[in-house]
């Protein structure tokens, strides 16, 4: 398993490069309403985060409209909603039976994770996970079937690429659902 990103200070500014491209992508595209995304970024208190790399995950990336003044916020690569540890750390520490691995337990214990928090974590990825859209909307694409009793680790192994490259995909493709916007799939006929 690929915690040793977890110590990769290049690895964590990889991912806040990427969500400053998803910020930038969001601010082009302005508000529904039409009005123009103005910078309001706020604060955040990451867990599971490297002390070099913390101040530039200090920030979650957002928009308020100048004109409706709706929020919005970028999809992020960096967290997983509201949840205060990283999403690497969500994936990583979870992924294999919620650290029931040596390595597992090495990650959570670098982390300083509680069992009660990956508890949580697993029934998050057993019980919540499978009912979202994105994952209702994308399982049927990975053949064979991902067996839902080992996610997040059988879904980080359909991920090609090194260690980095398939956390960073896995973490690209949870990115819908680190925002509040609800996801629309569309019934195919």
């Amino acid at each position: 398993m690929s915690h040793f990103l977890l110590q990769d200070p290049r690895f964590f500014e990889l991912l806040v490069r990427i969500d400053q491209e998803l910020a930038r992508q969001t601010h082009a595209a302005g508000c529904a309403c039409g009005g123009v995304l103005h910078r309001g970024d706020y604060p955040r208190k990451p867990r599971g985060c490297l002390i070099e790399v913390r101040v530039a995950f200090e920030t979650r990336f957002s928009f308020c409209c100048n004109l409706c003044r709706k929020r919005t916020t970028s999809v992020s690569v960096r967290f997983l909603g509201r949840r205060v540890y990283l999403a690497l750390a969500v994936v990583l520490v979870s992924a294999r039976h919620a650290g029931q691995t040596p390595a597992a337990r090495r990650a959570a214990a670098l982390l300083e994770v509680p069992v009660r928090t990956l508890g949580r974590w697993r029934h998050w990825w057993q019980e919540q996970f499978p009912l979202t859209g994105l994952w209702r909307g994308a399982c049927a694409r990975f053949m064979p079937p991902v067996v839902l009793a080992e996610i997040p680790g059988a879904l980080l192994d359909r991920f090609a690429g090194t260690a980095g490259e398939s956390l960073t995909r896995m973490l690209a493709f949870l990115s819908p659902l680190t925002t509040s916007s609800l996801i629309t799939i569309g019934e195919g006929r």
